[in-house]
């Protein structure tokens, strides 16, 4: 008797081509990367999308990207209107990838009626990858570290 071994990548046969591109270029459309959303907003000019901060008080006093717009989930029904213009698209973070609140505030903005993109790995990427944040006593900017973004480079060329 012959026993065979599965092998667990491929115990779920792969998507078709296809579908593995639709499933892709549709995550593409909900998630933006801190990478780009760094770029997009030190390219000067307009962007052409806001960042929005959806944490606390105290998370925002503690650190967030620099021209963010501070609206924490639990408000957003009753300020985004004020805040937030519905022709501009929204990206949204919280603290980091081991939190979801980005997409809560994400869900939200979109029942709405704002167009939105979440950013993946949040406020804790943006200050590994070493870009610039700001606190309540000012500017910070940390070195990169080395498992998220590259030493000698300007980005990770994917």
């Amino acid at each position: 008797m012959t026993t065979t071994t599965v092998n667990p990548v491929l115990r779920v046969a792969p998507a078709t081509p296809a579908e593995a591109a639709a499933h892709f270029r549709a995550g593409l459309a909900f998630h933006a990367d801190v990478s780009d959303v760094a770029a997009a907003l030190s390219a000067g000019g307009d962007p052409g999308f806001v960042v929005l901060d959806s944490r606390s008080t105290e998370s925002w006093d503690q650190g967030h990207i620099p021209g963010a717009v501070h609206l924490p989930t639990a408000l957003i029904p009753e300020q985004a209107g004020q805040l937030l213009d519905k022709s501009v698209p929204v990206v949204t973070y919280c603290w980091g990838p081991g939190c979801n609140g980005a997409t809560r505030a994400a869900l939200a903005l979109a029942e709405l009626g704002y167009q939105v993109k979440e950013m993946l790995g949040g406020f804790e990427y943006w200050v590994r990858e070493g870009f610039e944040f700001e606190t309540w006593q000012g500017s910070e900017r940390r070195a990169s570290d080395p498992l998220t973004a590259p030493v000698d480079a300007e980005d990770c060329g994917c």
